[in-house]
């Protein structure tokens, strides 16, 4: 799009011009720090060039970025990421999450000690995905009611809503020419985190977003081949095992395990060290700093 038709659509004033450029230049800067192919051509996908649009090839393209330059965001760029973030599917209309975006430096070291995710404190933006009950509460006692539907199904619902709207704020960053990381390990410490961001009641911290300019480039790593997670009208094994021998062997290959083996009491050496080791032994015990979560999670107003 021309910066002309930039400005009729959004209207012709300095800021949206500046805005512009700026966009620009998010583009221009996404080019120099993606490295190398999308997952179609990484795996060799074949798909019709006229299904494989820009959109497409955005999502293809996605990689995971843990270093940022220290350069702020410009003004607007936090709204039109939330805007589309809210423009995701939500349940019933709902809407039963809420974002809280971090910024003062004091605050993201504090995130990031407590997700032990040392890059939370660099960038420059830190969007933190809650589920959240407590609007819907305050809206029912509003009207004179009580928030009598908030069991499991609910504690379901809002964490969907929340991931939904996370994902469209992840593609809207990127689209921009932003990286981002999602950060899970804001679930290590839930109630200590909610005390950091003053969360209410029925609220808790799902995952966490960096959003920056990369630092540097990365690239698109190999998936589970489509053939073992697509399935045809019922679910079916037939050729896991045969998918997870080839998996094994991109991701050993790769090298994305090279110095980050996942620790095991009684680890035994595999012939090859790829995804399925790795999986294994990272599910074969209990995450040290996530055994209590449910307890946390009732303590911040959750029921099951």
């Amino acid at each position: 799009m021309s910066e002309a038709a930039f400005s009729g659509r959004f209207g012709a004033t300095t800021a949206t011009s500046t805005f512009f450029r700026r966009l620009t230049q998010f583009m221009s800067d996404v080019t120099e720090t993606a490295a190398g192919p999308d997952r179609f051509e990484l795996e060799g996908r074949p798909a019709p060039e006229a299904l494989v649009n820009d959109v497409i090839r955005l999502l293809a393209g996605h990689r995971s970025i843990r270093s940022y330059k220290p350069d702020p965001l410009p003004e607007g760029v936090l709204e039109v990421i939330v805007t589309a973030a809210q423009s995701a599917s939500t349940s019933s209309n709902l809407q039963t999450y809420s974002i809280v975006a971090v910024q003062d430096p004091e605050r993201k070291r504090l995130l990031a000690e407590l997700s032990d995710n040392a890059f939370v404190a660099d960038a420059p933006l830190f969007l933190v995905f809650c589920a959240d009950l407590h609007r819907l509460e305050v809206v029912a006692r509003r009207q004179g009611y009580e928030l009598a539907e908030r069991g499991l199904d609910m504690f379901i619902q809002a964490v969907v809503d929340a991931a939904l709207a996370a994902q469209n704020a992840a593609i809207a960053a990127e689209s921009l020419g932003l990286g981002i990381c999602y950060i899970g390990g804001i679930r290590n410490e839930v109630a200590k985190v909610a005390e950091v961001l003053q969360l209410p009641p029925r609220t808790f911290a799902l995952v966490g977003m960096t959003v920056g300019y990369p630092a540097r480039p990365s690239r698109v790593r190999h998936r589970l081949p489509m053939d073992v997670v697509l399935h045809h009208e019922t679910y079916s094994d037939e050729g896991l095992e045969d998918g997870l021998r080839r998996y094994d062997e991109l991701t050993a290959a790769s090298g994305i395990y090279a110095g980050r083996r996942a620790a095991s009491d009684d680890a035994k050496e595999p012939k090859l060290y790829g995804w399925c080791e790795h999986s294994a032994r990272r599910v074969a015990r209990r995450h040290p700093k996530r055994q209590d979560l449910r307890r946390q999670l009732e303590q911040l107003g959750w029921e099951f």
